[in-house]
Formats: structure tokens, C-alpha cells, sequence
């Protein structure tokens, strides 16, 4: 997987801190190029089986071998708007988008996505004129030959386009290769509409075609409200977050890490924020050089850059505070949707007690269960001033 990050940040490193990293820029070009040399494949692909396909049609008077043609061409507009999509979000940051294009290639993708659906729409509507106001087909050897082959390119292209989508993370890519596999199964019901009628002498393209189309549809419909969710955001994937706080918690000084945010402005493209927990009396200067080698650490690892370090200061070698962190963990861990406390200090001389709540997106109501996390406290210490936050777990892991 692959997690790039903006060239400034890059050489914020290398010329303000004395380390040398390696470049994404490499890596970028490729990706940016394998993209745009798939679909330039799928381009030429698509237009000649088009071709040959709306001539067969239109020869044999077969309403589904022309709306196969004509989905053909829509799959060479999906690979022109992959490839316009790819050079758009390569576009470097400026001071209007400091976290750079990749977005667009989300965008990309929803168009794509509509193309689909669109094509399913207009296939729908010519089947059922077909099937109140049918015509007589006229299939020939030629004709079906073409169709069969038609089939074969289709898979393969569809294999090869949605395998490459998924090698360099790219929606646009894998929903184009989806749509080419799609098309072969319609290619292959205008094949079986074919042999049926030779056979039996009885035309049911029309009807295969209706059906094809509302599957088409349902797949155009699926991958809007796919794309759509990214868009929107979503949490990362839980191996990364796993990952990202293994390789936190593996310094020395700190003793937990919560509140991992990572923020997604294209395909692995993160920048994020995090907490760490470290003994109460850590010298200034120290936690500085702490934060800087995670900072570091990450993005040489994972190649997200964290905006970011919280800290929250633990007691060390408080007994009495020991006490209290058990006895709150233990009634308010027993509170439903209550995921987990952290961040946890207790100030004896000025009677101080705060934490964080981390409370489930699964509550109908998490505001009420914040309350009743309060309300438990300030039942146990109500001589005590209570500080709690109430938190959420963005990856739902801890």
C-alpha cells in the first residue's frame, strides 16, 4: 500500500531536520502512468469492438448487438475521464488546496459510476421498445463470430483493468474494468438471444436485454454509493491504524496512543493526528525531541505525515491515583457504549480529576451516555473538580 505525501513536507525534513528520505515523485509518475497507459488501452479496445459491432448491428437488425456497440463507446469515455481525472489530481498544492488534488480522482470515479448507470438506463428503455414493438433479427456466422470474440476481449480486458485498479489504488481504474466485465455479460446474452433463435426460431434479446440492463443498473447504483462514501470519508483501514500505533508505542517514553486521526484526501493519500501518553514530569525539551522522531518515524514508515502530537500526562508512581483510575474504570467501563477512558491524571493538591470518555458511534444518544459518565464521577468524588471529555474512537479499535 502505498501512502503518498506532499513534496514540501518531504523537504521540510530533508533540509530543516538533517534527514534523507526517500521520494514518493517516482512512484507517483509510475502510478500516474500505468493509469493513463491502461485506459489508453481500454480506449482503443473499446472503439474498435465498437465499430465492428454497430456495423454487425445495424447488418443483422439485432437491437442488442448495436446497445453493446454503444456501451463500447461509453467505456472509452470512462477511460477518457480516468485519464483527465489522473492528470487533474496530479496537480501539485497551491495555496488554495495545500493538501493537493487527489480528490479528484474520487470524482472521477462517481462520473464513471453515473456513465454506468446511464447506459443501464437508456439499455432498459430500448429493450422493453423492443420487446411491445419487436423486430425480426438476421444473425449471420460473421455477425456471431464477432460477438463471441467481443465476449473473450471483454473479459480479459475487464480482468486486466480492474487488476491494475486494484495493484495502484484506483477507483476510476477498477470501476472501469467492473463495467468492461459487465459488458462482456451482455455480450454473452446477445450471444445465447442468438443461438436461442437459430435454434427455436423465438427472439429473446429484448427480454435478456431488459434484464442485463437492470443488473447493470444495480452495479451503476452500488458503485456511486461506494464512491459517494469516500468522498463523504471514511475510517482508514484498521490494519494501518493498528499498525500506525504499534510502531508509536514501540518508543520507549510513551505508554499509550489514542486518538488517531487520519484524514484522506485521495487514494492513500493521509495526513493525520495522534495522542500519546508519557510520565507527567517528561522535560519540555524531551517531549519535543519525542514528537519530532515519531513525526519522523511515521512518515518514513507509512508515509503519512502527522499535522499533529497531543499529549496527555500520566501519574507516576501515585499509588492513591492508581486507586481512583480503577475504581472510575470499573463503574463507568460497566456504562453501555462506553468504549474505553484514557488520558487519565489526577492533580491531588488541587483536587483535579480528568480523562477522556471514549463513547461508541453505536449509542442512539451520545450525549446521554456522556452525561451518565459525569453524573457516575461526581456520584464517587463530589468534593472533586471533573474534567471529562467526552471522545470518540474514529477507527472503533480501541
Amino acid at each position: 500500500m502505498r501512502y503518498p505525501v506532499l513534496s514540501h513536507l518531504r523537504r521540510m525534513w530533508e533540509n530543516c531536520c538533517g534527514y534523507e528520505m526517500n521520494t514518493n515523485n517516482t512512484e507517483e509518475k509510475n502510478r500516474n502512468k500505468t493509469i493513463i497507459r491502461t485506459s489508453i488501452i481500454g480506449i482503443l479496445v473499446n472503439v474498435l469492438l465498437a465499430a465492428f459491432k454497430a456495423v454487425v448491428g445495424i447488418i443483422s437488425n439485432s437491437i442488442a448487438i448495436v446497445l453493446d456497440a454503444v456501451n463500447n463507446i461509453s467505456d472509452a469515455a470512462s477511460s477518457v475521464i480516468t485519464i483527465a481525472g489522473t492528470a487533474l489530481a496530479a496537480k501539485q498544492p497551491d495555496k488554495k488546496h495545500p493538501f493537493g488534488y487527489g480528490r479528484i480522482e474520487y470524482l472521477s470515479a462517481l462520473v464513471i459510476s453515473m456513465i454506468i448507470l446511464y447506459a443501464g438506463i437508456t439499455s432498459l428503455i430500448e429493450s422493453v421498445k423492443k420487446i411491445i414493438d419487436p423486430s425480426i433479427p438476421d444473425y449471420g456466422t460473421a455477425s456471431l463470430i464477432i460477438v463471441a470474440v467481443g465476449v473473450a476481449v471483454k473479459v480479459v480486458l475487464g480482468r486486466y483493468v480492474k487488476g491494475i485498479g486494484k495493484k495502484v489504488n484506483s477507483d476510476s481504474l477498477i470501476n472501469s474494468g467492473a463495467d468492461a466485465t459487465l459488458d462482456s455479460v451482455i455480450s454473452a446474452s446477445t450471444l445465447a438471444a442468438a443461438i436461442i433463435y437459430i435454434a427455436s426460431g423465438f427472439s429473446t434479446e429484448a427480454y435478456l436485454g431488459a434484464i442485463i440492463s437492470v443488473i447493470i443498473i444495480k452495479s451503476g447504483l452500488d458503485m456511486i454509493k461506494e464512491t459517494l462514501s469516500r468522498i463523504l470519508g471514511e475510517s482508514a483501514e484498521p490494519s494501518l491504524v493498528v499498525d500506525i500505533k504499534n510502531t508509536v508505542k514501540e518508543f520507549e517514553d510513551v505508554r499509550g496512543v489514542y486518538d488517531l486521526v487520519l484524514n484522506n484526501y485521495g487514494p492513500d493519500m493521509f495526513n493525520g493526528s495522534l495522542h500519546i501518553e508519557v510520565p507527567e514530569n517528561y522535560p519540555v525539551g524531551k517531549l519535543d525531541e519525542l514528537s519530532r522522531k515519531i513525526t519522523y518515524k511515521v512518515y518514513e514508515k507509512y508515509n503519512i505525515y502527522l499535522t499533529a502530537i497531543g499529549v496527555y500526562a500520566f501519574n507516576e508512581g501515585n499509588t492513591k491515583a492508581v486507586s481512583i483510575h480503577n475504581k472510575i474504570a470499573s463503574e463507568i467501563l460497566s456504562i453501555k457504549y462506553v468504549r474505553q477512558m484514557h488520558g487519565f491524571y489526577y492533580d491531588e493538591e488541587a483536587k483535579s480529576i480528568r480523562f477522556d470518555a471514549v463513547i461508541s458511534f453505536d449509542s442512539p444518544d451520545r450525549s446521554e451516555t456522556y452525561k451518565q459518565v459525569c453524573d457516575k464521577v461526581m456520584e464517587l468524588y463530589p468534593d472533586h473538580k471533573i474534567v471529562i471529555a467526552m471522545d470518540a474512537d474514529f477507527s472503533e479499535l480501541d
